[in-house]
């Protein structure tokens, strides 16, 4: 990456984003960050890299940035990201993710931009036995699930319009935070598990919810890959060498290849602090039972090597950086 490679990072203040501009702030580029912080937060943004507080509501806001900054990259990663919430407010969800991402494309007619990067979901194949790969035909159970489906859609499709290349990267479950201890995971609001459990594990009588008990899974619970957050920033940066190296789209899954159920999970969390109390609640709407990647292609394409991909390794960093935000 040049110094003459101006990239736009939407959401570049939330958990995923600012991972990567801590990673990209090595690289010669110039990082323009652009986020509303109703859920990224100031703390997070990188003091080497230029913030604008805006919002991908805005087209007009958007083709200014676009234009003055002659930006060539756009990371886009702001999205509403509650699976819950997603069922309750569809009108919200559709408004950002899907008509966000249109303004996003849109503002890209007749600018310098040559290339996309879409942070989607592993929520759009529904529901999957076994391992999934990227020919999978999407089959959006939940309505968040349905507006990362859409806006991939709207990518894809305005792609030969203005001239870009795009990668669709769909995540698998992401937890952690950087081995720096400068970034990680403040919000609560997305219901991540691993944070929920990091955060309930500083308390004197912990309690984690599990939602859902009777999914048809080896003990009932919901079947996820988690993959490390930092390795999901050094992703970023291998596709966006990768598109502009061979000048190719490209659509990968983001996942280690391992499925852990939710109980999984919160018995290596037991282990840390036996007096972690489980309580049982309904399934909530939108979830699916069973998803985790298929690597070969993801393999294969980025020739990529994972530095994180240890579920303690994980779960100690998403530990550390809770105990740190309550120092």
């Amino acid at each position: 990456m040049n110094k003459d490679n101006n990239i736009l990072i939407t959401g570049g203040a939330g958990y995923i984003g600012s991972h990567l501009v801590e990673q990209l702030v090595k690289t010669k580029a110039n990082i323009i960050i652009l986020d509303n912080l109703i859920t990224g937060h100031k703390k997070l943004i990188n003091k080497k890299a230029k913030f604008i507080k805006g919002d991908i509501k805005n087209k007009t806001a958007l083709t200014k940035i676009i234009q003055n900054f002659q930006i060539n990259t756009i990371i886009h990663l702001a999205a509403h990201l509650n699976i819950s919430e997603a069922e309750k407010n569809k009108k919200k969800y559709y408004k950002n993710n899907i008509k966000g991402t249109l303004n996003l494309v849109n503002s890209c007619k007749n600018s310098n931009v040559n290339s996309i990067i879409f942070s989607s979901s592993c929520s759009i194949y529904g529901n999957v036995k076994g391992p999934v790969n990227e020919k999978r035909k999407p089959n959006p159970g939940g309505y968040y699930a349905f507006t990362k489906y859409k806006a991939e859609e709207i990518i894809k499709k305005f792609s030969k319009k203005y001239d870009y290349k795009y990668a669709i990267l769909r995540y698998f479950n992401v937890a952690g935070a950087s081995s720096s201890g400068k970034v990680g995971e403040i919000e609560t609001s997305h219901g991540h598990l691993i944070k929920n459990i990091a955060v309930e594990l500083l308390k004197k009588k912990p309690i984690i919810s599990i939602y859902g008990n009777d999914y048809k899974t080896k003990d009932g619970t919901c079947i996820r890959d988690y993959m490390h957050v930092s390795d999901l920033a050094d992703i970023h940066i291998k596709t966006l060498k990768h598109i502009d190296t061979h000048s190719k789209s490209l659509t990968l899954n983001c996942g280690y290849g391992k499925g852990y159920s939710v109980l999984d999970i919160v018995n290596i969390l037991k282990k840390k602090n036996n007096k972690l109390i489980i309580n049982y609640k309904n399934r909530r709407p939108g979830d699916i039972a069973e998803v985790y990647s298929d690597t070969k292609n993801f393999n294969k394409i980025l020739k990529w090597k994972p530095k994180y991909d240890n579920l303690n390794k994980i779960i100690n960093s998403a530990i550390k950086w809770e105990k740190k935000l309550n120092h």
